[in-house]
């Protein structure tokens, strides 16, 4: 055989590839010679850590992902739970972190594309996105642009190619200036008994390359994804890719009608680390060998290399092995599409990963070593350090109206409008509750009565406190919001988002979280089933927020009996549910700590577990029976801001009296497992009887001001004002 090695492998151009010292002595070990410069890519492209999870797969394996709604949990593009009637949900979280910051228009664009590819290729039509960002301190020199070019990006792609995006989160922190977080989710429905994956099955069969052509643009993008940033950033920007959304659209509709024909056997998108990553996982997942001929690879550019061609992620391409005797039939519904369609390879019975180019053999691997040998390191760790108790005494006498008005227009908890209003939160014309509210509720097209809701939660401070209780509060919140609309949660995705997993440090943090999630998921009967893990998330050695995000979904058996945060009308009365004695307590880390005094102290509130599921599957069932007629579950700010919320979102305001014994963590303590529901006065008595948890009747409804306890009463135009003012004056914007 013939191994064009016309680039000679030094140490340097090893580490360039992101690969240490002794996983190059692996590789020589395994192949028994040096590799070819195209090999030496492929390996970095498999075993670099956004592919490979090298570093956090041992602690992955530890979380809950089956149940008996899961139909395929994590290890294809995306996880598949049944919703019923025949019909799955498909859904995914998936980070664009690196991109985005070095180019963020594209790279928060491609983040969309790559997530809806994931779910399109299962074989569901995209029904809903979502998106978690986050970004530096306002006032840091980038921000404005990273927000700008992101949520534009966001909005480009997802409104182009025709999916409602339908919740998500904006943050700001300076732990994120020099690394900004974007974390795309997606769902879609497919039938159950029609899902397809990534298995390739059969020898001799055509590989088959579906879409866009190949450029340079993403070279190296899944490598740099897995390594922290420096002051060489503005280099990096190559490795961005490019995305073109109406390609990805007209993608779409030719997968999903090239799969009713029954062409294809398996289909793999072509995401990070594109031709190699798809051909390899694909061939390693069937035990096949694949033998891939790169001159039939269309190209958008001339005189690409082979290392070029393996490590490209142009997007809107797909990988696919299909019936030798319906390749006629499947090409012609690509080109009637204006698709690329390029019989590219094969599939062979040796194990061996072969690349041929231009009469050369450039590539010739062990194909299940590529990645089942990847290497996959137990790294050393340290339990964090958990800071000491809040001492509540500390804190000054704070008129509770003026920290809610400061609340309301902060960074942190204003209305994300000027955001959401740039993306297309209606079109497919199933959506019946949008950003802004607990989560977004979309109808199962097709179904008179379901539908499905969508929620994204971490909360980073939390987590950095305590990593453990930070990752089940992650769960949590992430479930009570599903709940707060009147779904039963069905599963999650998790996106992890850490920094430099070498650090023991960091490593802790890591451990603890998972362990806190698994654990969570697991009391809640909430399995992950699909995700990504982000790490190296730091510049010159600065790392962001522990950030585990986690994004849910939950099915609404009828929407007529569907609950929303605001309101539902005048002269209910208001019903606190799962809250202690004086209402709120705990003040540790708390929004108010932060963005009212500034401070960043104390313990992160403790999750009860018990309490979570018994005091939302009692919520669950008050809204499915009728007699609540809004919810809205307390996290960030506690019961001040979720009553403020309620009120701005209705255009109704609430009296509610102190209790015994008022104190500013009665308004702003962030104690877990709390809703604010509302029912008519007889319902509520019932309500409060019945509850397996903590439960007071705490005021009423009416009126045109919000008045708390002994605080002054505040208009709910004030509220308004204060809500709906900070991110338009930020960006220099305004908003009709």
């Amino acid at each position: 055989m013939t191994l064009r090695n016309d680039i000679e492998i030094t140490p340097e151009l090893v580490a360039n590839h992101g690969l240490k010292p002794d996983e190059y002595q692996k590789i020589l070990d395994l192949i028994g010679r040096e590799p070819t410069f195209t090999e030496l890519g492929i390996f970095s492209a498999m075993w670099n850590e956004h592919c490979s999870y090298k570093s956090s797969k041992k602690w992955l394996k530890t979380l809950p992902t089956k149940g008996p709604r899961v139909l395929q949990g994590p290890g294809e593009n995306a996880g598949v739970v049944d919703i019923g009637d025949g019909q799955a949900v498909v859904f995914k979280m998936e980070s664009h972190n690196h991109p985005s910051f070095i180019e963020p228009y594209q790279g928060a664009a491609t983040g969309v594309g790559g997530i809806l590819r994931d779910v399109f290729t299962m074989g569901a039509r995209p029904i809903a996105a979502m998106n978690a960002l986050r970004f530096g301190e306002p006032n840091h020199e980038k921000t404005k642009h990273l927000v700008s070019g992101v949520v534009a990006g966001v909005g480009g792609y997802g409104n182009s190619f025709g999916v409602p995006t339908v919740g998500g989160e904006v943050q700001f922190d300076a732990r994120y200036n020099g690394n900004i977080l974007v974390n795309a989710f997606a769902a879609g429905l497919a039938d159950a008994d029609k899902i397809f994956l990534s298995e390739a099955k059969g020898v001799g069969l055509p590989v088959v390359y579906l879409g866009a052509k190949t450029g340079r643009d993403g070279v190296g993008g899944a490598t740099m994804a897995s390594a922290e940033f420096g002051d060489d950033i503005e280099e990096k920007r190559p490795t961005v890719q490019v995305g073109d959304p109406f390609t990805e659209k007209r993608l779409l509709e030719a997968c999903l009608e090239l799969m009713k024909t029954g062409a294809v056997i398996a289909i793999q998108d072509m995401g990070a680390a594109g031709l190699t990553c798809s051909a390899v996982e694909m061939g390693a997942k069937g035990d096949l060998g694949i033998e891939l001929n790169l001159d039939a690879v269309p190209v958008r550019e001339e005189r690409m290399t082979p290392y070029e061609m393996m490590l490209s992620e142009s997007q809107e391409r797909m990988l696919m092995v299909l019936h030798p005797e319906k390749e006629a039939q499947a090409r012609a519904v690509f080109e009637k599409w204006e698709l690329d369609f390029a019989t590219v390879g094969k599939t062979t019975d040796d194990l061996r990963f072969r690349v041929l180019f231009q009469g050369d053999e450039v590539a010739n691997l062990p194909i299940k070593e590529l990645g089942d040998e990847a290497p996959e390191y137990d790294r050393p760790w340290v339990a964090p350090t958990l800071p000491a108790p809040f001492d509540p005494a500390t804190v000054p006498d704070t008129d509770v109206a003026d920290a809610l008005l400061a609340l309301l227009n902060s960074a942190n908890h204003s209305s994300r409008r000027w955001v959401y209003e740039q993306y297309d939160t209606l079109i497919q014309g199933n959506s019946l509750q949008t950003p802004g509210g607990d989560g977004g509720v979309v109808r199962v097209d097709g179904h008179p009565t379901k539908a499905l809701a969508f929620s994204s939660d971490v909360n980073p401070r939390y987590c950095e406190a305590d990593p453990f209780e930070g990752g089940k509060q992650a769960v949590a919140e992430c479930w009570r919001n599903l709940i707060a609309t009147g779904a039963e949660p069905l599963a999650a995705t998790d996106n992890l988002n850490f920094g430099n997993p070498e650090r023991p440090e960091i490593m802790g943090q890591i451990v603890h979280a998972i362990k806190g999630i698994g654990e969570a998921c697991t009391a809640l009967d909430f399995p992950i089933v699909s995700g990504n893990v982000s790490l190296y998330n730091e510049t010159n050695g600065r790392g962001i927020l522990p950030t585990p995000t986690i994004a849910g979904v939950g099915l609404i058996e009828d929407h007529a009996k569907m609950a929303r945060a605001g309101f539902a009308r005048e002269g209910d009365v208001i019903v606190l549910i799962g809250a202690p004695e004086n209402w709120g307590s705990h003040l540790g880390q708390s929004a108010y700590l932060r963005d009212v005094l500034g401070r960043r102290e104390g313990n992160a509130p403790y999750v009860d577990l018990d309490h979570e599921k018994k005091a939302g599957l009692f919520v669950l069932s008050l809204i499915r029976s009728g007699k609540v007629r809004s919810a809205h579950d307390l996290s960030d700010g506690g019961l001040a801001l979720g009553l403020a919320e309620a009120a701005i979102k209705s255009g109704i305001g609430a009296e509610i009296p102190a209790p015994g014994h008022e104190t500013l963590a009665t308004w702003f303590g962030e104690d877990q497992g709390r809703y604010v529901v509302t029912a008519s006065a007889n319902a509520a008595e019932e309500i409060v009887a019945a509850s397996p948890v903590s439960a007071a009747i705490i005021g009423t409804t009416g009126g045109d001001t919000l008045k708390l306890g002994t605080a002054r009463s505040i208009s709910i135009a004030d509220l308004n004002a204060a809500y709906e003012g900070w991110f338009p004056t930020f960006m220099g914007a305004t908003i009709n």
